[in-house]
């Protein structure tokens, strides 16, 4: 048709064909028939569930037969005689406060400000713990130590001596509240400087509050350096994977025999993780028979010291030294003046200033820092002899320096 707004074509209809008619009638079919068979099947699925329910009680139930045990093989058998034999030297060590309940009332409320661990020592009851285990008890009067034994029976305790630099301590059952002799049970001591690293270790101490827990692991590293209390390095530290956690301070970490080869002191975390993610530090046994024997006889440690003061390091380099450390000073009757080494000092013709001895090594290890020399020289002990090799006017030589102790 058309009009004013021209020619218009209306659309057409086409014819359907046969063909289309028969394949939509056949997809209709198809999909019928599918959804036929997931019915069937989820049906079939669902059987169960629809049939009668099954009973809920049943009066004639009896338990269950359970299956025998069929063994300890060596490795379980050896970790259970290790606890079994080395848990009764291994105690909680407690700081605890009291305080009256009212000032009408003569009673008293007892409250715990923190805990560790520690293990016996000696048949005379000294028990070694950390430093840090005791160090609020030590530092705040009014406060008490309290020692859990094995058995959950708990005794006063005093503090024998302290060594700060090295993160120990030594305390004793307090003579009002001595344990009966049966009680005290010493631990095994072993050696630290043979270990390797792969072989098996054991911790037990009281991690979390949790008494006597005992954990396994391995030596990871050895010869690690961390920092002690007092903010001095600990050399020669034993690395391991035996699981430790706040309260296993001061407990020990022990070989597969179940003797003392490390004190665990510290963990690594991360910065969202304050537990255990496998990585524990223990102050070696070898230094800790040291240290306690110290403590023992004298109540405080004796420092290591060659009696020497030391030059600037950055001064020492800007010099053009580039290996060692310089001697500034030594100290009058100390073991370096006594050996003859010599500090910077003013040629008394020319009035010229010349250089102090280098010290390059201390028992053959090589000393290029001041850190070098203060982590040799603490591996030293007082009265022993030294040999330290010493760089003067281009010459080197060998010294030997009896230690001395401060």
């Amino acid at each position: 048709m058309s009009g004013e707004y021209g020619e218009v074509h209306w659309p057409r209809k086409e014819a359907s064909s046969p063909w289309s008619t028969w394949a939509a009638a056949l997809s209709v079919a198809a999909a019928l028939l599918a959804l036929a068979a997931l019915s069937f099947w989820i049906g079939m699925r669902l059987l169960p569930r629809w049939g009668p329910p099954a009973p809920v009680l049943n009066p004639d139930a009896q338990p269950r037969e359970p299956l025998p045990r069929p063994g300890i093989d060596a490795e379980e058998q050896e970790a259970i005689e290790l606890f079994k034999k080395v848990s009764p030297s291994v105690v909680n060590v407690d700081t605890v406060g009291k305080v009256k309940r009212a000032p009408w009332d003569d009673r008293t409320f007892e409250f715990q400000t923190g805990t560790g661990s520690g293990f016996i020592w000696d048949d005379e009851g000294r028990i070694v713990t950390n430093f840090h285990v005791v160090a609020e008890a030590y530092q705040r009067p009014g406060l008490t130590l309290r020692v859990v034994l094995a058995d959950r029976s708990a005794y006063e305790a005093v503090i024998v001596g302290i060594a700060p630099d090295y993160d120990l301590a030594v305390i004793q059952f307090a003579p009002q509240t001595f344990p009966p002799r049966n009680k005290i049970r010493k631990i095994e001591l072993g050696t630290s400087h043979d270990l390797q690293v792969g072989m098996k270790t054991y911790a037990i101490g009281n991690p979390l509050g949790l008494s006597l827990t005992m954990t396994k692991g391995i030596i990871s590293a050895l010869e690690r350096v961390i920092d002690s209390p007092a903010g001095t390095p600990i050399p020669g530290v034993i690395q391991h994977s035996a699981a430790i956690n706040p309260g296993n301070s001061g407990g020990p970490l022990l070989d597969r025999f179940g003797r003392l080869i490390g004190v665990n002191t510290a963990i690594a975390t991360t910065g969202q993780n304050t537990g255990n993610i496998g990585i524990g530090f223990a102050i070696p046994s070898d230094t800790v028979n040291q240290v306690v024997t110290q403590l023992i006889r004298t109540g405080r440690l004796l420092r290591p010291d060659l009696g020497v003061r030391l030059y600037d390091q950055r001064l020492l380099r800007r010099a053009g030294f580039d290996r060692g450390v310089m001697i500034a000073e030594v100290v009058p009757g100390g073991p370096a003046d006594q050996a003859g080494l010599r500090g910077i000092r003013r040629n008394p013709r020319t009035r010229l200033l010349e250089p102090g001895d280098l010290i390059l090594a201390i028992n053959g290890e090589p000393i290029d820092t001041i850190s070098d020399y203060e982590q040799a020289v603490r591996k030293l002990k007082p009265g022993e002899t030294a040999r330290l090799t010493i760089e003067r006017n281009n010459e080197t030589f060998d010294v030997d320096v009896i230690v001395g102790g401060k």
